[in-house]
């Protein structure tokens, strides 16, 4: 047992010792069963007597604290206890945490999980994973690296996303991150002054909204049709936009080249700042992949932001940014600042993991699975004339919408998200986004069964 115990202040000191040991055992840090330091050793390294120990010791005993054992040592007595709570405090957060809803626990296992966001476990190359890990826990440096990342993994990520996305890149263009979130935070760290105004897709990603207005943002929602982002309904103020342009999140749709033409004029126009959020674009089926923004650019106006979560493993939390050379050197310091840097062993690991080819294959593997599944629940929800299904043809996802009038009840075993949860401005969409990361081909059937059973037409739509 490593416990710190601090002589600071007055009292007796066996009193004082008394009373350390005595809250560590209330609170939980010393556990039933868990032995303590000889009284020699103790009193070793507090510079006391070691009498002044063993008293505090024989009074824990006395009072059914701790319990000796003869030639073994002095061991904590009793039953697990709870944790003490800290003090309740006077502190307050600011405005905009004191009314942040708390983080949802992470959700049980549900047969039917039509999640979104959620990439199936199950076709990840564990065995190849495992091994370039072990690999660099063997070899690999304790020091600490470059706040953008691992070098090889940065070259890397340059070469993966140039080959299969257009993105113009080199290594030294590239930060990695703990996952897309992280990459967003580091841009408005650098971008976004108290009060500014950011525009996001409406319907759009929460945690965006919520990360942008946390950092003092006035976040303004731009509608969303077939083409995608309404450039022209963006707010004079914005100086920075956030899109999805590849497949738009939740809807699913392409931004058209014409909008992706007007948005980067507009940027030009406004000396502003595009986020180009490219959440799933590997997973395509079928159609020719638009051209990123990025690649079309050609002032240095996008930030280019990719992750691995989806593609690979949420728990994993690697993503990765592509800035012009204008915002490098900021962002590296606010990398820095923020964490210093990710875990290196996965991230060298993650470079073998591309090198060798492994995330090409994977890919591919992954691909032909999501499309299969992708065709599946599409033919059955368009077998029911109440759903209107969204044009897509990548990613994890698919929208359909609903007349106003009806409404999807709770059902047991089905996990399905509402479009009306990703507005936060004016009337809500209505309609279903259905993940397909979560559930077997084999399970949608059934799943789009109980889907279609829980749809029910609301009485007073108004009410």
């Amino acid at each position: 047992m490593d416990f710190h115990v601090s002589l600071e202040g007055r009292g007796d000191l066996a009193a004082r010792i008394y009373r350390q040991l005595l809250d560590a055992i209330l609170d939980g840090r010393l556990r039933p069963g868990e032995r303590l330091p000889p009284t020699r050793e103790l009193a070793g390294r507090l510079d006391v007597s070691r009498n002044t120990v063993a008293v505090a010791y024989d009074r824990l005993v006395a009072d059914g604290f701790l319990t000796g054992r003869a030639g073994a040592g002095t061991f904590v007595t009793g039953e697990p206890v709870r944790g003490r709570a800290a003090p309740r405090g006077v502190v307050r957060p600011r405005a905009f945490w004191r009314a942040a809803e708390p983080p949802m626990p992470p959700r049980g296992r549900v047969l039917h999980d039509f999640t979104v966001g959620l990439p199936d476990p199950k076709l990840f190359p564990i065995a190849s994973w495992r091994r370039l890990l072990a690999r660099e826990l063997r070899v690999g440096s304790a020091a600490y690296i470059d706040p953008a990342g691992d070098g090889s993994l940065k070259e890397a990520i340059a070469r993966h996303v140039g080959i299969s996305r257009s993105v113009r890149a080199g290594a030294d263009d590239v930060i990695v991150t703990q996952g897309a979130q992280q990459a967003l935070d580091l841009i408005g760290r650098v971008l976004i002054e108290p009060g500014a105004c950011v525009a996001v897709e409406e319907p759009g990603y929460p945690p965006a909204r919520r990360l942008f207005r946390s950092l003092g943002a006035r976040v303004a929602g731009v509608p969303v049709d077939e083409e995608g982002l309404e450039v022209a309904a963006l707010p004079k103020a914005a100086r920075l936009v956030y899109v999805t342009p590849s497949h738009q999140f939740p809807l699913g749709v392409p931004m058209s080249l014409a909008r992706r033409t007007a948005l980067l004029e507009w940027a030009r126009h406004r000396d502003a700042v595009i986020i180009e959020d490219d959440y799933d674009s590997e997973f395509r089926f079928g159609e020719r992949p638009l051209e990123p923004l990025q690649s079309l650019d050609g002032a240095g106006r996008v930030v280019y932001v990719g992750s691995f979560s989806k593609t690979l493993l949420p728990t994993l939390r690697l993503g990765f940014l592509v800035a012009p050379a204008s915002l490098r050197t900021a962002l590296r310091a606010a990398k820095q600042l923020t964490d210093w840097h990710g875990d290196p062993f996965a991230q060298a690991a993650l470079a073998r993991f591309i090198d060798e080819g492994l995330l090409a294959r994977h890919i591919r593997k992954a691909t032909k699975e999501y499309a299969a599944r992708h065709a599946r629940i599409t033919a059955l929800l368009a077998a029911d004339g109440r759903f209107r299904l969204v044009p897509s043809a990548a990613g994890l996802h698919v929208c359909a919408r609903l007349d106003p009038t009806m409404e999807v009840r709770p059902a047991p075993s089905l996990a399905v998200e509402s479009l009306a949860s990703y507005y936060a401005e004016g009337a809500p969409g209505h309609g279903v986004v259905l993940g397909y990361g979560g559930v077997s081909r084999t399970a949608i059937p059934e799943g789009i069964r109980l889907l279609t059973a829980a749809l029910k037409r609301i009485d007073n739509p108004l009410a």
